[in-house]
C-alpha cells in the first residue's frame, strides 16, 4: 500500500486488511471484530489514534497507531519533513524491546511504507509531565530509568560491538533529518534572532544578556559540536518526561523517532533537565509552600541516583563483558594483562564516565534554556497562565542552565547542589 495519511475512518481498513496477513497484529484485533479509532496525538511531529476492538465502552483489547506525517506537525504543512523519521523510531523500539522489553511497549506491526508502527496501547499509564504537575512520586524510577540508559547505550557502544558491527549499526541510525532539528532548535536557533523562537515577554531583559554572553555560548557552542559528532552509542534522543510513561513503580518509554548515534550525555542531560523544569514549575502547580519545597526536593534528589546506577550499571557491563571476552574492540582484555593492568583499566573506564558527566551538565544546560526561548516549551511551564509566576520559574531554569553550562564538574552534587541553591534557596 503506497503512502497516504491515515483518519479515524481509514485506520480501522488499513488493520483490519493488514491483520489478513500479520499474525502478531491479528492476534491483539482478530480478523473481523470491529474497530473504533479516535485520533489523540498531541506531539510536535506525528498523529496517534488509539484503536479499541469490538465495542467501543467496553473493548476487548486496545491498541496505539502512531504514523509520521510528511511535515513538522508543530508548524504546519509549511515545513516539510521526511517520513523517515518512523523508520529510526521503529528500528530503535525493536533493539529496545531486545534489550529490556518490560520497558517499551510490544510491538504488533510495522510498514515503513506507510510510515506507521502499531504498538501496546499503554491503559493505566500517563505521560510523566501529568504527574509531576500533579506532585506524584515515582518509585524505582531512578533505577529503572539509568537501567535503560546504562543497556540501551552500552550494548550499542564500542565497549561492548565489535567496529564492524557497531560503524554497520551506526550506519543505520543515520538521521541527518531530526538531528539537524536538534542542532538548531536546540543549540542554535534559540541563541539567536530566528522567527519561531517564542519566550515569555518578562524574560526579554535576561535572554538579550544571555545572547550577549560570550563565555556562555562558546560552550553552548562547544555542546554542539559534542552532538554533531561524537557517536558514542545509540540514544534515544529526544529522552524527556513528555517521552516517558508512568503507573506506580512501572515505567515504558515511547517516541525514539530521534535516535541515533551520539554523545551518552546527550540523553542523561536531557532527561535530568526535565527533571530540574519539573521542580521549577512547581511554583504554580503546588500553592502550599511546604508542600512545593518538598516535592521540589525530591525531584531533584532523583539526579544522583540516576547518575550513579547509570554509572554503576554500565562500569560493571564494562567489567563483565570484558572479562568474558564478549566485550568490544575498544577495550580488549588482553591490552590491560601486564602488570598495574586492571589499575589502569578501571582509571579508564573511571575517565570515560567521567566525561559524560561533565558532558550531561552541558547538555542538560542546553535543554534547560532551549525551553525557555525556542520554538518549543515544555507543559510544565507553558502550562502556567500568568506570565508572573511563569518568570519566576523560568530565571530559576535560566540561573540552572547558566551554572551547568559554567560550573567545573567534579561530581554529580555539582548539579544537585547547584539547582538546589537556586530552586529551594539551599546553601552552596
Amino acid at each position: 500500500m503506497s503512502y497516504q495519511p491515515l483518519d479515524e475512518q481509514s485506520v480501522i481498513t488499513y488493520l483490519q486488511q493488514s491483520a489478513q496477513r500479520v499474525g502478531r497484529l491479528a492476534s491483539q484485533i482478530g480478523v473481523d471484530n470491529a474497530l473504533h479509532a479516535r485520533e489523540v496525538g498531541d506531539g510536535n511531529l506525528n498523529q496517534v489514534f488509539i484503536v479499541a476492538v469490538g465495542s467501543q465502552d467496553s473493548p476487548s483489547a486496545t491498541i496505539i497507531v502512531k504514523q509520521a506525517l510528511p511535515y513538522l506537525r508543530v508548524s504546519g504543512e509549511g515545513w516539510p519533513l521526511s517520513r523517515e523519521r518512523m523508520r529510526f523510531e521503529t528500528q530503535a523500539l525493536l533493539k529496545y524491546s531486545e534489550l529490556m522489553p518490560e520497558l517499551v511497549p510490544d510491538i504488533y506491526h510495522h510498514d515503513l511504507e506507510m510510515s506507521l508502527v502499531v504498538m501496546e496501547y499503554l491503559d493505566g499509564f500517563e505521560v510523566m509531565r501529568g504527574p509531576i504537575s500533579k506532585g506524584q512520586h515515582f518509585p524505582n524510577f531512578a533505577v529503572n530509568i539509568a537501567e535503560f540508559m546504562a543497556h540501551s547505550h552500552f550494548f550499542t557502544s564500542d565497549a561492548y560491538l565489535a567496529s564492524a558491527d557497531k560503524k554497520a549499526a551506526q550506519a543505520a541510525f543515520i538521521n541527518p533529518e531530526l538531528c539537524k532539528l536538534q542542532e538548531d532548535f536546540v543549540f542554535t536557533n534559540p541563541f539567536m534572532t530566528s522567527p519561531e523562537n517564542n519566550w515569555n515577554p518578562l524574560l526579554e531583559p535576561d535572554i538579550i544578556q544571555l545572547r550577549g554572553n560570550a563565555a556562555l555560548k562558546l560552550t553552548i557552542n562547544k555542546t554542539k559540536y559534542d552532538y554533531m559528532t561524537n557517536a558514542q552509542a545509540m540514544l534515544h534522543g529526544d529522552l524527556h518526561t513528555g517521552s516517558l510513561m508512568v503507573q506506580g513503580d512501572k515505567l515504558k518509554i515511547i517516541d525514539p523517532e530521534f535516535a541515533f548515534y551520539g554523545p551518552q550525555a546527550y540523553d542523561v542531560g536531557t532527561l535530568l533537565a526535565n527533571i530540574v523544569l519539573g521542580a521549577a514549575s512547581q511554583v504554580h502547580h503546588s500553592s502550599d509552600e511546604a508542600v512545593r519545597r518538598n516535592y521540589q526536593a525530591y525531584l531533584l534528589d532523583l539526579i544522583e541516583p540516576i547518575w550513579q546506577h547509570y554509572v554503576q550499571t554500565f562500569d560493571q557491563l564494562w567489567q563483565d563483558h570484558t572479562a568474558a571476552g564478549t566485550g568490544g574492540d575498544l577495550s580488549p582484555a588482553a591490552y590491560w594483562e601486564f602488570a598495574g593492568g586492571a589499575g589502569a583499566f578501571a582509571s579508564y573506564r573511571r575517565d570515560y564516565l567521567q566525561d559524560v558527566l561533565t558532558s550531561t551538565a552541558r547538555h542538560g544546560g542546553c535543554e534547560l534554556l532551549r525551553r525557555l526561548m525556542g520554538i518549543v516549551s515544555v507543559f510544565e511551564l507553558s502550562s502556567i497562565p500568568d506570565d508572573n509566576i511563569r518568570v519566576i520559574a523560568e530565571r530559576h531554569v535560566l540561573e540552572v542552565a547558566k551554572q551547568w553550562l559554567s560550573l567545573p564538574v567534579a561530581s554529580v552534587d555539582t548539579l544537585t547542589t547547584a539547582a538546589k541553591k537556586v530552586i529551594l534557596g539551599t546553601p552552596a
